[in-house]
């Protein structure tokens, strides 16, 4: 098994980064794949800077009983929700660990919870910091986690859900987005009793956390999916497991993420998702046979993904030195339609083509254009040039774009013009 050279390296760094940085790159082109793909998935720090201040819960969750309440609880969201966007957003920027971020931020689609929902910022950061715990663990464990994660028990209202009014929503969700995929895996019938089987997970008043209560709960027989019980909520999430289409749905938004937004290939995703379920739902070993498979290599799928505004924005000031104003960066990726804790629905954000509209495209290149000129960290280009990597122009080239750029090259000399250039480059858009 041969070295990976320098466009290979670029491809992998890039599609498992936030951003391709010079310095990674280097340290892969001289390994053989396999020994690159799991640095890539040890190469893990789990420790997070300091969390941003929120209010505490108990200050906050009984402050839906009268409209003035409910006025400052929506006025705290806001302010706390701008907080911890920026928390987030900047943690990416400075992380040492950018694989382990850029897995937190898929399964935050994944299980999207947001601040309009939940109104409970501090639920917020502590569900980012059960992904972030469990982003390379195991699946299994995850999916047990976040079912009983106040954030997701506030916004799809699963604290709302007891046997004299059973709440549909959590059970919904669970099956269609979730686990099984899709409505044809399962009946109307399943969703009312996996409701049935979750009445009584709710929230402790005065922690915050997670609280059966058993007097709540119904207790009778359930069928589901073809079994009958007298199941629980663990219960439902253990046959969804055993389920084949659970392990399914993960690989084929694997192949969205890692591969390309074509509709994922079943060759593939099938032989992923049984390894997945013969490893009991460990991601390292998906990732490795996702990461290791032709899908991945094959020159058809490299700069076959559009960048999501966090690629765009903090992966390009993480390769390339340049900056915006900190404060500002979450703010820019919501403008380009990616805003952080802040879902436009339980399906997470489209990705793909949908980061591509008329109004992105120009807020895209407005940003592109901004950090190029080098205008937000009151330095000039010589200066900053002083920070790229010394290599040829050829090189320069396969490292910044996975495809031939789409606009003619300056011909006059001058590193800074060529790298203006290559990142104005629509082809600088994908990976």
């Amino acid at each position: 098994m041969g070295k990976l050279g320098l466009f290979k390296a670029r491809h992998l760094v890039s599609r498992t980064s936030i951003g391709a940085e010079w310095e990674t790159i280097q340290r892969y082109k001289n390994l053989n794949m396999r020994d690159a793909i799991i640095h890539t998935l040890n190469a893990v720090n789990y420790e997070t800077p300091r969390m941003p201040q929120t209010s505490a819960w108990s200050k906050t969750l009984g402050n839906r009983n009268s409209m003035a309440r409910q006025r400052n609880m929506q006025r705290m969201a806001k302010t706390e929700g701008k907080a911890i966007q920026n928390w987030w957003a900047n943690h990416m920027l400075t992380t040492k660990s950018p694989f382990l971020e850029r897995m937190t931020l898929f399964w935050h689609n994944h299980f999207p919870s947001n601040i309009d929902g939940t109104k409970q910022p501090s639920a917020l950061l502590e569900q980012n910091q059960t992904l972030r715990r469990h982003a390379l663990g195991n699946y299994g464990n995850l999916l047990f986690a976040i079912s009983k994660d106040p954030a997701m028990l506030l916004y799809l209202d699963g604290y709302k859900n007891v046997k004299e009014d059973p709440n549909e929503n959590f059970a919904r969700e669970l099956l269609e987005l979730f686990t099984l995929g899709g409505t044809h895996y399962y009946s109307e019938r399943d969703i009312k009793e996996a409701a049935r089987a979750f009445t009584g997970w709710s929230i402790d008043d005065r922690t915050g956390k997670y609280r059966f209560r058993p007097e709540l709960h119904d207790r009778g027989i359930k069928t589901f999916m073809g079994k009958r019980g007298n199941f629980t909520g663990e219960d439902i999430l253990k046959i969804l497991l055993k389920h084949p289409r659970t392990a399914e749905t993960i690989a084929e938004k694997m192949w969205s993420e890692f591969i390309n937004t074509s509709r994922p290939n079943p060759g593939y995703t099938r032989q992923w998702a049984q390894i997945f379920r013969n490893s009991n739902y460990d991601i390292k070993t998906l990732l490795m046979a996702v990461l290791g498979s032709d899908a991945f290599w094959h020159p058809s799928n490299m700069g076959g993904l559009i960048k999501s505004p966090v690629e765009l924005t903090i992966g390009t000031m993480r390769a390339l030195p340049y900056r915006l104003r900190t404060n500002n960066l979450s703010h820019n990726l919501s403008l380009m339609g990616q805003s952080l804790f802040a879902h436009p629905s339980v399906k997470g954000w489209d990705g793909g083509e949908s980061w591509i509209s008329t109004q992105s495209l120009m807020r895209r290149s407005g940003i592109l254009t901004n950090l190029t000129r080098g205008n937000l960290r009151k330095t000039n280009d010589a200066r900053m040039m002083q920070h790229m990597p010394n290599c040829s122009d050829e090189e320069l080239i396969t490292w910044l774009l996975p495809v031939t750029p789409l606009n003619p090259l300056p011909t006059e000399p001058g590193r800074q013009r060529l790298v203006r250039a290559l990142v104005l480059d629509p082809a600088y858009q994908v990976s």
